[in-house]
């Protein structure tokens, strides 16, 4: 709510957290009042294979990346990271699909690992650019579904849901095959994601909070017959709200098996997180690796 001195006040999270989709979205739209409102393009319906997918993270969104989620670049959620990649990377070198700002390719390519990228949004390559070592790491832009780099690689990556940003099945199958195309014989692919949450949802409700804090409201909407999912995020500072909404296609783990194997890639292991905890029924989120014939087998496999 706006109070007396025309001050963005925001709801008790706790309250906001306990609320239905739709007294939220009551609650958001009276918080938000008269206050400044910096929105970004709506949530479109998901894309065509053959046609380029919308850009959601434009200058405003590059600038403003690591402000907005800044516990992703703690030394806790990028260490595990990159120890993980540089052991199966090996002598490199490596692909980043959705490279972003460089929050991963960098700190893996100073450890003598030659990196490459791809990333639909100049604007985030422009921000990679401006940090040390960022004219050291090629990129090509691209729809990272379809769009090949130069030369073949030892391991691809895509990392923190990424894969669910193509939203439609035929371009999530596209991806492996792109990847499977550019990996070396015995090459690695690892994808980090979410297992969906649908069983957490209560009986009749689509919306489910995975962020509520004084700053930043956030909420996945899930549309269970296309395997639809738009994250809305909501954020307040100063006075003034920043609202941005992006479509997913949410992907199971079972589901993504069968894309690698479409693509002659088999499941080599599963894991919870980045330090090889057991992939279990209670995981929330899965990392999965995949080799093309001649890897040598992982240990630690589960799942």
């Amino acid at each position: 709510m706006v109070a007396a001195n025309g001050q963005l006040r925001l709801p008790d999270p706790a309250a906001v957290e306990s609320t239905c989709f739709p007294l939220l979205a009551g609650t958001v739209i009276s918080a938000i009042g008269s206050a400044p409102i910096n929105q970004w393009p709506p949530a479109q319906p998901c894309w065509q294979r053959g046609l380029m997918p919308p850009n959601y993270f434009d200058e405003r969104v590059a600038q403003s990346y690591e402000t907005r989620w800044p516990e992703l670049f703690e030394p806790a959620a990028i260490d595990p990271v990159v120890n993980f990649l540089a052991e199966l990377a090996g002598p490199g070198p490596a692909l980043e699909l959705g490279i972003g700002t460089g929050r991963i390719a960098l700190p893996l390519s100073r450890r003598g690992i030659r990196v490459h990228g791809i990333e639909l949004s100049p604007a985030m390559v422009a921000q990679l650019r401006t940090q040390p070592g960022g004219d050291d790491i090629d990129v090509t832009i691209g729809d990272f579904a379809t769009t090949r780099a130069t030369g073949t690689f030892q391991l691809a990556y895509l990392l923190r849901n990424t894969i669910m940003n193509l939203t439609s099945q035929d371009t999530q199958v596209d991806c492996f095959r792109t990847v499977a195309a550019q990996l070396e014989p015995g090459g690695l692919f690892v994808i980090e994601v979410m297992v969906p949450e649908l069983r957490r949802l209560p009986p009749g409700d689509t919306v489910r909070a995975f962020t509520v804090t004084s700053g930043h409201l956030g909420f996945d909407e899930y549309d269970v017959a296309t395997q639809g999912l738009i994250s809305h995020h909501y954020w307040f500072d100063a006075g003034q709200a920043d609202v941005m909404s992006v479509p997913f296609r949410y992907v199971w783990p079972a589901e993504l098996d069968l894309m690698a194997r479409l693509a002659g890639l088999t499941l080599r292991a599963r894991w919870s997180d980045w330090q090889r905890e057991p992939f279990t029924s209670d995981s929330t989120a899965h990392v999965s690796v995949w080799a093309k014939p001649g890897a040598a087998c992982l240990t630690g496999q589960s799942g």
